[in-house]
């Protein structure tokens, strides 16, 4: 019999003074038999830094994720139902990277241990190709800060400015440094 996912529940009030944005998310996240708690801890930190005032149908959203090959983690669609915007977590091979750039307007992957510095040098040329992609990195040691303070049911408050991210809870807080990579 196969695992279920686990359930999570996320009241997400974003501040990101870099943007003007701030709204308040009430989110469900299912944790894959597969995933750690930290990976789906950066899928919410992905989702406080790229949000937006879209409503509706072009609001950024969770996807089935990880067990579903046709979807990335985090996806904006129009009411077409075009892409808008992809949001892969990891290190994807060159495949899966052409599949999202030939789908979505823009791309963005998401680096999130110390293993994708490898990943990022060895494909750096390659991933130079595709002209609406960009790569984000957060540092390993922050990504485990921020798993600590996960729970089944959380509060979070996350504060965006001058691109650092901190992010609070009832389990603590954590400070997190977003890096476009190839990027000044």
């Amino acid at each position: 019999m196969a695992t279920k996912a686990t359930v999570y529940k996320a009241s997400v009030q974003v501040s990101d003074m870099d943007r003007h944005h701030y709204q308040g998310y009430d989110l469900t996240l299912a944790l894959h038999p597969s995933e750690t708690e930290e990976r789906m801890m950066v899928r919410l930190a992905a989702f406080a830094l790229l949000a937006d005032e879209k409503e509706g149908g072009e609001q950024l959203s969770f996807t089935k994720g990880i067990s579903t090959e046709d979807e990335p983690d985090l996806w904006q669609k129009n009411y077409s139902d075009e892409v808008l915007l992809w949001v892969e977590l990891g290190q994807p091979d060159e495949k899966r990277l052409r599949k999202a750039c030939g789908r979505a307007k823009n791309v963005i992957i998401v680096n999130y241990n110390d293993k994708s510095d490898i990943w990022w040098e060895q494909n750096k040329g390659k991933n130079s190709r595709f002209d609406n992609m960009r790569v984000l990195q957060f540092p390993e040691s922050q990504v485990q800060a921020l798993a600590t303070i996960c729970a089944r049911s959380m509060q979070l408050n996350v504060t965006i400015q001058d691109g650092e991210m901190w992010v609070s809870g009832e389990l603590g807080e954590c400070a997190l440094t977003p890096n476009w990579r190839g990027e000044q």
